[in-house]
């Protein structure tokens, strides 16, 4: 099971408890996992607002703006088991400003949307295509919907 840290501040308007949303990132991590067939290891969520997402957007994809997540893969230090580490920079803001527009959808899902999105990444998937990006998607909606029903 991979070792997850939640860092930075959690906004009381999303909804969702810092344990509930460590709770949701290991189980997409696990899904994920899953999916690829090599173990996550370590993985620390950033939770971050429009101004921050925009230093690590550009300073990490070489790209302008604010965005719902950014993914930092890393490689296992000399020591370390094999497997996935990195981080996911999450935008709490957008998640804020996002949900409002979606019939029946919540600023949490949003966030975990986001999650899903950056621990599927994470794995190596991209979204680069349409048909890449329509497969995340579902998947990363069918990741919320299970761990909804267990949590």
């Amino acid at each position: 099971m991979a070792l997850i840290s939640i860092d930075g501040r959690l906004p009381v308007e999303l909804g969702i408890t810092r344990s509930a949303l460590k709770r949701a990132a290991a189980y997409f991590a696990a899904r994920s996992s899953a999916r690829i067939g090599r173990e996550f290891r370590e993985v620390s969520v950033i939770l971050q607002d429009d101004a921050e997402s925009a230093d690590v957007h550009q300073a990490i994809n070489g790209a302008e703006g604010a965005t719902d997540v950014v993914t930092q893969p890393y490689d296992p230090m000399p020591g370390e088991d094999e497997g996935v580490y990195g981080e996911l920079y999450v935008n709490c803001q957008r998640a804020l400003e996002a949900a409002p527009k979606r019939k029946g959808w919540s600023a949490a899902k949003e966030l975990l949307l986001y999650v899903a999105h950056g621990m599927d990444h994470l794995s190596g998937a991209d979204d680069l295509s349409s048909p890449d990006y329509s497969r995340m998607r579902r998947r990363e909606l069918e990741w919320i919907r299970s761990f909804e029903k267990i949590s």
